[in-house]
């Protein structure tokens, strides 16, 4: 059985940086001023819908509503997506999210191309979202996928799996979180959407991990 301690928020250090998790499942880099999140899948829900599957319509605002408290309250100079923005071929969920980018125009968006990411280039050029294969800051490299070899002295911070951690209790009940993950050279972001599925981490020693909670970050350990 893990233990647990308790925290309204949390802030770690990594490679020497400050960074806050918040448990709207996204990243702040404060020093720079920058926002991290990973695969919010915008429009999946439509998608789905789409295909006659019945999925609840409330799963899009969420995202949005989630997205946009975290741009009131931290003001960021750059937002940073990890992959998967939008899940699949355009829909109108897009001009909604086109709308959040045109009310913080003072913010940059930037995407770091996913698998899901498959719509004209000219959708993104629309909405003034600016496109990276993989994207390196200081000793940061962010990328959609993580890398299978990361370089002497980098660290990889990547989205794409969708990191879940398993807990337990003595009544022998159980549940899997949504996680921030971090090993030795690589990190993890959780799913940013609250429409997508978890995979659970096997962590090593010394890895750390933080459950999200509904509102709280909950180290694990």
């Amino acid at each position: 059985m893990l233990a647990i301690a308790i925290f309204a928020g949390m802030k770690i250090e990594v490679r020497g940086e400050e960074f806050e998790l918040w448990p709207q499942k996204a990243m702040y880099w404060k020093r720079i001023n920058t926002l991290l999140v990973a695969d919010l899948h915008l429009g999946k829900v439509n998608h789905f819908r789409k295909a006659g599957i019945a999925v609840p319509s409330k799963a899009n605002d969420k995202n949005i509503e989630n997205l946009v408290h975290l741009l009131q309250e931290l003001a960021p100079t750059r937002i940073i997506c990890l992959g998967d923005l939008f899940h699949s071929h355009y829909n109108p969920e897009w001009e909604v999210f086109g709308e959040v980018v045109s009310y913080f125009q003072s913010s940059s968006f930037e995407l770091v191309l996913g698998n899901h990411d498959i719509m004209s280039e000219v959708q993104y050029q629309r909405k003034g979202i600016v496109l990276h294969e993989q994207l390196s800051i200081g000793n940061f490299i962010f990328t959609h996928h993580p890398l299978e070899n990361v370089e002497s002295g980098q660290y990889n911070i990547a989205g794409h799996l969708h990191p879940g951690v398993y807990l337990s209790g003595k009544g022998k009940q159980s549940l899997t979180l949504p996680c921030f993950y971090f090993g030795e050279n690589q990190g993890l972001l959780p799913a940013f959407g609250s429409f997508t599925g978890l995979a659970r981490v096997h962590p090593k020693k010394n890895d750390k991990i933080f459950a999200i909670l509904e509102d709280r970050v909950i180290p694990v350990g």
